[in-house]
């Protein structure tokens, strides 16, 4: 069997093992009890250690893709059955949960619609080596709390890391969170309450507008467009029903992939000065910047804009961590509202991070993140054009494309994705309402895989006949 191991890769050697025998058992090639080749045959095939084969399989074993039985060797192991209904999964299965895989897929489909990066794109390396310096240094990081804003040498890198896209605050207007969506729901319990009504872009992102509906937050939905929020109908809105907040994405909107357009953010923040209301501006995409693009929280001279980001889309999902910048009135409240409820942050995981900032292995690692996606992003959109799906707009950076295939019947294109082992995100997880949608979310890390082009071609329109 030949693994194809690259050693040039920045994939670690056990990773690429274990991720070249999960495609060969997906692809068909094994079904439950077929036993792998021994450890020493793998190895003498690929050149490899012993000791690395053994650690890929176990780690196939400890993820329940093999079993492993004395003097028999490893075998594919049975698929592990989901035992809830059916119902009960599916909204969870089409929007995006945060989670490293949708529950209830079958297993080895391609997530074409997922929010996240593939696990062989991750890199473990910087990351493992910055908690081992933690680990080794800091032993208060790992049984302590944080401070309540987050670690002072964090908000530092943090401030200097914000410097560079041209956003200038104070580390007293930095607060650190676990994650993304607790920056989110801190924002939502402390300045909103029951009643209140705010406006939301649509589509959108649905764990926001579960959250909202769960705080009792009526929601009002604007159009989202290719250069941000649809000022007619947001103007209208505002007039007739005074909401409190404005929820957007300026860079790499989710799930259209659209940025914000100069023009329209001056609008914005015009708007929320007359309007009386704050903005809630999610850019959990910065750090795959490509190029100048315009953000609200960098043009905000009067403190209107709530300013939300994470490292999960980029460094790890599993490290938790994001923050908020905002006015050091608002950050007082926030602050507050965060003790209460979970009394602090990871001392550990921000001391990684803070590790990580420090040493520009960050920035590195966000630079060929930045170069892979964009290279996959112009290769996606080839081949959406060449298979005839319409395109919301051209993304100049990120991950995702908003687009519909040329087929009418989408209960069609949703079973040849099925044919091809791919899993679809639903346009419909994308609006409050849960509206049907022949709209797809693609995620260009995932696009380039046989089984999504396999799919796209199978989309594709028939020839038409040529005009006389």
């Amino acid at each position: 069997m030949d693994l194809k191991i690259d050693r040039q890769a920045l994939v670690p050697v056990v990773q690429q093992i274990v991720n070249a025998l999960v495609a060969w058992i997906h692809q068909g090639n094994a079904h439950s009890g077929t036993r792998l080749p021994s450890i020493r045959q793998l190895a003498r095939d690929n050149l490899l250690s012993q000791s690395s084969v053994i650690e890929a399989y176990e780690r196939m074993v400890a993820q329940g893709l093999l079993t492993s039985r004395q003097g028999s060797g490893f075998s594919v192991a049975e698929p592990v059955r989901v035992l809830q209904p059916r119902d009960k999964v599916q909204g969870y299965e089409e929007a995006e949960a945060g989670w490293g895989h949708f529950t209830g897929s079958p297993l080895g489909e391609l997530k074409l619609g997922c929010g996240w990066l593939p696990e062989s794109w991750r890199e473990s390396d910087d990351l493992s080596y910055a908690i081992r310096q933690i680990t080794r240094a800091d032993m208060t990081g790992l049984f302590n709390y944080s401070t309540p804003l987050g670690l002072p040498v964090l908000r530092q890198q943090l401030q200097k890391h914000l410097k560079q896209i041209n956003i200038c605050v104070d580390e007293g207007q930095i607060l650190t969170t676990h994650g993304a969506s607790h920056a989110l729901d801190l924002v939502v319990r402390t300045l909103l309450k029951p009643g209140d009504c705010v406006v939301i872009e649509t589509p959108g992102f649905s764990n926001l507008y579960r959250l909202l509906k769960l705080h009792g937050i009526a929601l009002l939905e604007v159009p989202r467009t290719c250069s941000g929020p649809q000022l007619n109908e947001l103007y209208s809105l505002l007039e007739n029903h005074k909401p409190r907040a404005l929820f957007i994405n300026s860079l790499y909107h989710n799930p259209t992939g659209s940025s914000l357009a100069p023009t329209v953010a001056q609008r914005l923040l015009q708007l929320a000065t007359s309007h009386d209301f704050f903005i809630v501006e999610d850019d959990v995409f910065a750090d795959l910047q490509k190029g100048a693009c315009t953000r609200l929280v960098a043009l905000d001279a009067d403190e209107r804009v709530i300013y939300v980001a994470s490292f999960s889309k980029t460094l790890s999902s599993s490290l938790r961590l994001g923050y908020i910048t905002a006015s050091a009135e608002i950050i007082a409240r926030l602050a507050e509202v965060k003790m209460i409820t979970c009394l602090g942050g990871s001392r550990f995981c921000e001391s990684v991070v803070a590790s990580l900032l420090a040493t520009g292995a960050y920035r590195k690692l966000a630079q060929r993140l930045r170069q892979r996606l964009n290279k996959d992003m112009l290769a996606t959109l080839q081949v959406l054009e060449d298979a005839e799906w319409e395109v919301f707009t051209r993304p100049a950076g990120g991950m995702f494309i908003w687009a519909r295939p040329g087929l009418s019947d989408y209960a069609q294109v949703r079973e040849q994705a099925g044919k091809c082992g791919v899993s679809l995100s639903s346009g419909a997880a994308f609006n409050p309402d849960g509206a049907p949608s022949n709209w797809l979310r693609i995620n260009v890390a995932y696009a380039n895989d046989p089984r999504a082009l396999a799919f796209f071609r199978a989309t594709a329109l028939p020839d038409r006949p040529q005009p006389s």
